[in-house]
């Protein structure tokens, strides 16, 4: 079985209409990355392990945050490498300016043995939803489809 990810979609109601919360990854790969380049705070789970559960504990590390309330499942997308996350919904609120993400080691530049701790996002920040349709991975932006049918009841 493929790599598997579960990840949260922090949303709220704005004025002007639905806003969800992406994060942006740390280290010096997308430094000047930008549109395309966000995400949902997400990581990879084990066999053994609860998509949900994992989804929790990786948005509290990615962001610092920690979240509960009523969790709704999006659904499932496929990651251009072939990864599957899972996707959970929770309507809520933080402030981008407080995040703290953990760190972690890379190898920079790639295959030259020389290893660099980074921050695994390094912001985060509030989109509408055809903002983030522009920012966030090409392969999770159907996310922000279900999540505007779900938030509205199911309506189309």
């Amino acid at each position: 079985m493929g790599k598997r990810s579960a990840g949260i979609l922090l949303y709220r109601r704005g004025e002007g209409g639905l806003e969800v919360f992406l994060v942006h990854p740390g280290g010096p790969f997308w430094t000047k990355k930008d549109l395309g380049a966000w995400s949902i705070p997400k990581g990879e789970y084990g066999a053994d392990e609860n998509p949900l559960t994992a989804a929790l504990r990786e948005f509290a590390e990615e962001t610092g945050f920690a979240v509960s309330g009523q969790l709704m499942e999006l659904g499932t997308v496929r990651q251009a490498g072939g990864k599957l996350v899972a996707v959970f919904a929770l309507e809520g609120d933080c402030d981008p300016a407080a995040l703290r993400s953990n760190l972690c080691e890379i190898e920079w530049p790639p295959r030259s043995g020389r290893r660099m701790e980074i921050p695994e996002v390094d912001r985060g920040a509030w989109f509408s939803l055809e903002e983030a349709g522009e920012r966030i991975l090409a392969s999770q932006r159907p996310v922000l489809a279900l999540l505007a049918r779900a938030a509205s009841g199911g309506q189309s």
